[in-house]
Parts: C-alpha cells; sequence; structure tokens
C-alpha cells in the first residue's frame, strides 16, 4: 500500500482514527475487510475525511493529507507525498481551497479525483458580491464560496456522491457504501433539523465573524453573516471594512464576535473590546475536533449560536 507507508512516514503525526485502520487481528475477529481489499483513499482536510470513513466504513483506509493542528489552507505536501498519491484509489477534495493539493492533484492523481463542489450547488463569498470591496491578501479564484460542508443538507448531499465514487471503484461493494451513506445523510437531516429549529427565534440575526466562513450556514437558517475579512482566513480587512463592523455590531447590539480556532484571534479580541463584546470560537470545521466529530461540533456551534443571537 503505497500511500499508506509513504503517508505513514511523512506526516506520521498525523495518525488518523479511521474505520479502516485497524489491524489485521482486528479484521479477522471483527469480519472487516482485509488492508489487501480495502480502497485507498486521501482526503484533503476533516470534513471529507469524516464522510469517507463513514460512507466507506471498513471497506476503506483513509488519509487525511493535513495533519492534527494544521490549517488547510496552508498545507504543502512534499514531492515524496505526491508522488505517492499515484497510488490512490480516490481522492477527494475541495478544488480551490488547498493549492497544494490541486498541484498533486494534477501531477499524479487526475484521473483518480473528486472534487466535491462539483456534487453541489455554490454560492459567492459575501465580500465578492459587494462591488468595489477590496481585501489585501485575498486569494485568486472565481469568488464562490467553498465552505459547502457547513450547511449539513449539502453534506448530506456530498456523502452520497462519495458513495457514488466508492461503489464506480468497488461494485461489489456498492450497496454497502450506498447504505451507509444513507445512514450518515438521516444523521446529518436531524442535524439540519435542530438547527433549523434552533435557530428560528432568535433576538438578532447577524452573526460577526473574523472571515467569511459561515455564508453556507447562515443562508439555511436565516442568519446574516457580518465577516470581518474574506474567503481565506489569511485575508486582512481593510481599515474601512473594520470600522462598517464596528458600526454595525454597536447598532445591532451584537453581544459576540466569533473566531476559528486554527488562526489568531487577535482581530475577533479587538474589534470586540472596542464594541463591547465578547469573542468566542465558532468552529468552521476545517480541522478535527479536539473531541467527537463533526456532528457534535455543529452542535457545539448551534449552542454557542442560540447564546449570541439570544435564542428562544
Amino acid at each position: 500500500m503505497a500511500l499508506r507507508t509513504a503517508l505513514a512516514v511523512l506526516t506520521a503525526t498525523a495518525a488518523l482514527t479511521a474505520c479502516g485502520s485497524s489491524s489485521s487481528s482486528d479484521d479477522l475477529a471483527s469480519g472487516d475487510t482485509s488492508s489487501e481489499d480495502r480502497l485507498e483513499v486521501a482526503v484533503g482536510f476533516y470534513p471529507y475525511q469524516f464522510v469517507t470513513e463513514r460512507v466507506g466504513g471498513p471497506d476503506v483506509d483513509v488519509t487525511n493529507l493535513t495533519k492534527p493542528g494544521g490549517e488547510p489552507h496552508d498545507l504543502e505536501l512534499s514531492p515524496q507525498q505526491v508522488a505517492a498519491l499515484s497510488e490512490v484509489d480516490l481522492v477527494v477534495y475541495s478544488r480551490g481551497f488547498q493549492p497544494a493539493v490541486d498541484v498533486a492533484v494534477d501531477q499524479q492523481a487526475a484521473d483518480q479525483a473528486f472534487d466535491v463542489l462539483g456534487s453541489v450547488e455554490l454560492m459567492a463569498g459575501e465580500h465578492e458580491e459587494e462591488e468595489g470591496e477590496e481585501h489585501e491578501g485575498e486569494e485568486d479564484g472565481d469568488g464562490t464560496d467553498p465552505h459547502v460542508w457547513l450547511d449539513p443538507a449539502r453534506l448530506a448531499t456530498i456523502a452520497g456522491a462519495v458513495a457514488d465514487q466508492l461503489a464506480e471503484r468497488a461494485p461489489d461493494r456498492a450497496e454497502d457504501f450506498r447504505a451507509r451513506a444513507e445512514a450518515l445523510q438521516a444523521e446529518l437531516t436531524t442535524l439540519d433539523e435542530e438547527m433549523r429549529t434552533g435557530l428560528a427565534s432568535c433576538a438578532r440575526t447577524e452573526m460577526v465573524t473574523s472571515h467569511d466562513a459561515f455564508g453556507y450556514l447562515a443562508g439555511a437558517y436565516g442568519l446574516e453573516q457580518v465577516s470581518i475579512a474574506g474567503l481565506s482566513p489569511e485575508d486582512e480587512a481593510s481599515p474601512r471594512r473594520l470600522a462598517e463592523v464596528a458600526e454595525l455590531a454597536r447598532e445591532k447590539q451584537v453581544t459576540t464576535i466569533f473566531f476559528e480556532e486554527l488562526v489568531s484571534p487577535k482581530v475577533a479580541e479587538s474589534l470586540a473590546r472596542e464594541v463591547g463584546a465578547e469573542a468566542t470560537v465558532l468552529s468552521p470545521l476545517e480541522g478535527a475536533p479536539e473531541s467527537g466529530d463533526y456532528l457534535s461540533a455543529m452542535r457545539e456551534n448551534l449552542a454557542s449560536l442560540r447564546t449570541a443571537l439570544d435564542c428562544a
């Protein structure tokens, strides 16, 4: 298994808790697929690790290219890691989100790659819709927002698409992949209903965030995202933008400025002090949560939003 061997050595700190990572003795005891028969799948970052592990179950070995604690946008791959991608059965990634993965796919895995963004309807980023708005460091691209996984309904669609991709590569296990996808889709539907109910009646609908990562979440549940900076966490807001957000926060009596756990909170904390608000985490789930999984982390986000927006 070339990919597993190469990446295990090169990213030893990125140990996964994948469903398909049990030992041979565990396989025999549990009836899991032997390691020789599993599909090898590489994923760009956490949300697609979560989906692929759940849909693939014991029939896949999943390698997350982004090590724990790493910022996915900043991912760099060694030449050996890039070369190892030629051995995978499938790469699940989001084109335009991680430039290093895009390059590696183009060089070594174009025929094995599945871009999740092709399976769902996309929306524009907040700042791309504001004519004349400019931000330092904004990454090149077509302005579409790649943070689709923060809408559970869209992630459910992606789960079905991943099942189809796995089924193409292992037709004898197609029913298993699709059954697992349906089970995950049911859980995501339940989560979607919880969020819809929990955010249905709030004193405020404005969620002020450090960067433009929560547009899909806001759109799904009738909220308004007010982002300090653009689609990339490395974007720097202009002084004018900071002044605009501060003015809106005061006008709407915003009590919370949200930042994400993988980047510096300094700007969010500074703005919070300026407007008399609290700065706290709202996870974009670009990295694996310290405990639990996507579902539990999104429920933590829901609790944070309900408090910040004073929901009934």
